[in-house]
């Protein structure tokens, strides 16, 4: 919301502080500034009304005719002589009021400030400038020169005050349930707030004496009423000869109010001062009629529609949308209605959408004289979905759907009504239609220390009901509870604790204490806590980032990791409202979120990457949809129950992946690029830091590489694969090739991890044995190592493959896996001997098992 401060100043009866002073006070308030606006802050030097004396058109060699121009500027240059000035337009004549800008000036250029000076042009000595709108940086040029008003001022004028440049405009958030201070009205009554000064309502005193300030009265110096027959009947609607209306819908449309001025003159111009307003709280200028309304909204907060009264035809009507029916709206769209639409109608049918925007049919234009007035009250929650149906926002569905003051529709058709009268030569026709009452406000019972116990700070029962009056309710008190009728541009306040809210704004959140809470005795982590924390901890040593992605996927994602049609995973939860219509699944693997992010790390220049993520995944089952249930009371146990059992299963998995130099190269020599090994590895590593020994076999599934994708186990329970991404696969996501991935379900980890148990240390000197042996080339390098573990014995302390090698010296289909042993004993020194019976029970276990044979 745009406010200028000259405006708010005549509502609010402000003291004479700075801006900021007052931007901060209305923040403290819960208006936060966005921003401060100067018009004409970066124009300098002397900016004068001129007055146009001569205007001599010379055509020019390249076809452009200029006009040589004298103008008076009074005394403002120095001499009381004429200026002058070469001028490319042709908008003005001799006699017109203009803007000039001496030498010595600047102006806001495109690229930078335009400084002005006295320079030959075309043949002459051109002393300034004469202005556009686009010049002075005030918006876009027109017809070219701005020309003034013949009563702007006399020649050599400060124009900087006929302008307004020297008017500051705030521009502040509003929450969405402060729908009042959309509007000057409502922002001045918080600015009077903040500052504890006299408030006079536009809206007029016909409302009842407003408290909208601490000790102030309210006044109707700046409101206007209109018809004085405007009363209603017992029957909540007089005619009294306005304009027929028939509202169907009364739950929909509360209040309808009507009123006609004739006569009204299409081609008057909108006042300088109004375009001037209009154009500091974000409004472009369209014509009288339609200005006149748009001005009434932001000064009221009330949204208007006019109508051309000559295209209506019999009595309007507002009632819900009908199944097939079709409007054009004001912009141009030719929109299917939804049966739950709130429409105006007349005999010819559908005129427009009840308070989001008008249609085609009975818009004023440019030949219009007679102006129907509507300013009608709407449900806000119909407005929000009609405007989110048909994704069509307005400055009136804006405030609708919000919620704004009922109780002033009467007070803002009356004030549009003469604003068109006497700004456009019309007459307001007797008689006023009313159609409704507002709703009643509510009432809110509050224990009188709710505010003090809530907020910490030591409010008293007396400033609590100061503060609730200030903002403008009705409070009543009886034993320990307080009763606040709140005001009826309060629609917000519906709850106790919105009353809470409200003391506390206006006693300051400042005096809330800073407190720090004891902090109560823990027991530490969870077990489950600290077995992730472990897992984290793990990773990171091992050179990995960790990095958090969307859950969400699409059909294609799973097409590029080449699931086929059977594929688990291809079984998805899909969101009802997704974020993203190309991605509204959840998803069941983690790789396509996280080969997203590699993708887009790489084509950001990072080269050498080694990610992971942990997150849960969404396994949906088949069985019954989620209960709806009511939210007035607890579910029952069974409710519970059956909300719990339609949730889809969500095990936590791990993902990992790499690419690039996993061993980076430099001055030292080369580096290694990482590979599949790399993530099996760390897979074996994070089962170590768990007290788990996950076991190696060959694998083969989507998306990995076939023959470089491994099965990682536990106990023989599969917990997940690892290996190199297929080439299509890196192809599809725009991963670099070979880049290698492992996704594990991590919750089977957890569940079977042990405590970890310091290892027994030895001081004893190590042995070594190194063995060759020669076995089938599909046997897995890991399942030979553990039978050489088994068969060595206690004394074994580790076996690590270091050579590998086929050829024709092991035969064809055969290979050599040489290994190291390491044998130890915790409290002597092994013997040859027993080195030796180590080393032969593994080797001949690994013969009974694999046919291996000792390569010599």
């Amino acid at each position: 919301m745009r406010a200028p401060v000259a405006w708010i100043r005549e509502y609010a009866d402000l003291p004479d502080v700075p801006t900021e002073e007052i931007a901060a006070r209305l923040t403290a308030l819960g208006l936060k500034l966005e921003a401060i606006e100067r018009a004409g802050a970066d124009i300098t030097g002397p900016l004068v009304v001129g007055r146009v004396l001569t205007m001599e058109p010379e055509p020019q060699k390249n076809g452009k005719t200029i006009n040589w121009c004298t103008v008076d500027v009074g005394t403002a240059n120095g001499s009381g002589d004429p200026q002058g000035i070469v001028c490319g337009a042709h908008n003005f004549a001799p006699g017109d009021l203009v803007v000039v800008v001496l030498p010595g000036g600047t102006l806001p250029g495109q690229s930078g400030p335009m400084e002005i000076s006295a320079r030959k042009t075309y043949g002459h000595v051109s002393a300034g400038m004469i202005c556009s709108l686009r010049e002075l940086g005030l918006g876009e040029d027109h017809d070219g020169i701005l020309v003034l008003p013949p009563d702007a001022g006399e020649p050599g004028a400060d124009a900087f005050d006929v302008l307004g440049l020297r008017e500051e405009v705030l521009e502040l958030e509003i929450n969405p349930d402060r729908a009042y201070a959309m509007s000057l009205r409502g922002v001045a009554r918080e600015a009077a707030l903040a500052f504890g000064s006299p408030f006079s309502d536009p809206a007029g005193s016909r409302l009842g004496s407003t408290n909208g300030a601490r000790g102030s009265t309210s006044g109707d110096d700046h409101s206007t009423s209109g018809d004085a027959a405007s009363t209603r009947g017992e029957d909540d609607s007089t005619s009294g000869g306005g304009y027929p209306v028939e509202v169907e819908d009364p739950a929909g449309c509360p209040v309808f109010v009507a009123r006609t001025v004739s006569g009204f003159d299409p081609a008057a111009p909108t006042p300088d001062w109004m375009v001037r307003r209009l154009a500091q709280v974000g409004q472009r200028s369209i014509s009288l009629a339609v200005d006149v309304t748009n001005y009434v909204m932001f000064e009221l907060g009330r949204p208007i529609h006019g109508y051309d009264a000559d295209r209506l035809t019999g009595p309007i009507r507002v009632r819900r949308a009908r199944e097939g029916e079709r409007l054009t709206t004001l912009d141009g769209q030719d929109r299917a209605l939804s049966t739950e639409d709130l429409v105006v109608t007349d005999d010819s049918g559908i005129i427009g959408l009840g308070g989001v925007m008008g249609g085609e049919t009975t818009e004023m234009s440019g030949t219009t004289t007679r102006v129907l007035v509507e300013a009608a009250h709407w449900d806000a929650v119909s407005m929000f979905r009609t405007g989110r149906r048909h994704k069509l926002t307005s400055e009136a569905g804006k405030r609708n759907e919000r919620g704004v003051d009922p109780t002033i529709c009467e007070v803002a058709a009356d004030r549009v009504a003469e604003l068109l009268a006497t700004l456009g030569g019309g007459t307001v026709e007797d008689g006023v239609t009313v159609v409704g009452r507002p709703p009643a406000p509510p009432s809110i019972a509050m224990p009188r220390d709710l505010p003090a116990r809530i907020t910490g700070m030591g409010i008293s029962a007396g400033d609590t009901v100061a503060a609730l009056e200030a903002v403008g309710c009705s409070v009543g008190a009886a034993g320990d509870s307080l009763t606040a009728t709140v005001p009826p541009w309060r629609p917000d306040l519906t709850d106790p604790h919105d009353l809470v809210e409200e003391v506390a704004r206006i006693v300051g959140y400042e005096e809330i204490p800073s407190v720090l809470p004891a902090a109560p005795a823990g027991r530490g982590l969870t077990p489950a806590q600290s077995l992730r924390r472990r897992v984290g901890r793990t990773l990171a040593g091992e050179g990995y980032v960790e990095v958090l992605t969307f859950p969400f996927v699409g059909q294609s994602d799973l097409d590029r990791l080449g699931l086929d049609a059977a594929d688990p995973r291809r079984t998805t939860l899909r969101l009802a409202n997704p974020l993203s219509a190309e991605e509204p699944l959840m998803t069941t693997t983690l790789l396509p979120g996280l080969l997203r992010t590699v993708a887009r790390n790489v084509s950001r220049g990072a080269g050498e990457l080694a990610l992971f993520e942990t997150a849960p995944v969404v396994l949906p089952h088949e069985g019954a949809g989620a209960p709806n249930l009511p939210v007035d009371r607890r579910p029952t146990p069974a409710e519970w129950e059956a909300l719990v059992g339609a949730l889809p299963h969500q095990p936590l998995h791990l993902a990992l992946a790499v690419c690039g130099e996993r061993d980076r190269s430099g001055w030292w020599g080369a580096g290694r690029e990482a590979g599949w090994s790399d993530v099996v590895q760390t897979a074996r590593d994070l089962g170590a830091a768990l007290g788990l020994e996950l076991t190696v076999r060959r694998g083969e599934a989507a998306p990995w590489h076939p023959g470089r994708c491994a099965e990682l186990l536990v106990g023989g329970t599969s917990v997940g694969y690892a290996g190199e991404l297929h080439p299509v696969v890196c192809r599809a996501f725009g991963v670099p090739a070979r880049t290698s991935v492992a996704e594990l379900e991590l919750d089977l980890l957890l569940e079977r991890a042990v405590a970890p148990v310091a290892p027994v240390l030895s001081s004893f000197p190590v042995a070594k044995e190194d063995v060759a042996l020669v076995v089938d080339d599909a046997l897995p390098a890991a399942e030979l190592a553990a039978t050489l573990r088994e068969g060595a014995g206690p004394l074994c302390e580790s076996v690590r493959l270091f050579d590998v090698y086929t050829g024709p010296q092991v035969g064809e289909s055969r290979k050599s896996l040489a290994f190291a042993l390491r044998f130890r004993a915790p409290d002597r020194t092994l013997t040859e001997q027993e080195t030796a019976a180590a080393r032969d029970g593994a080797v001949s276990l690994a013969g009974q098992r694999h046919g291996a044979v000792q390569r010599v």
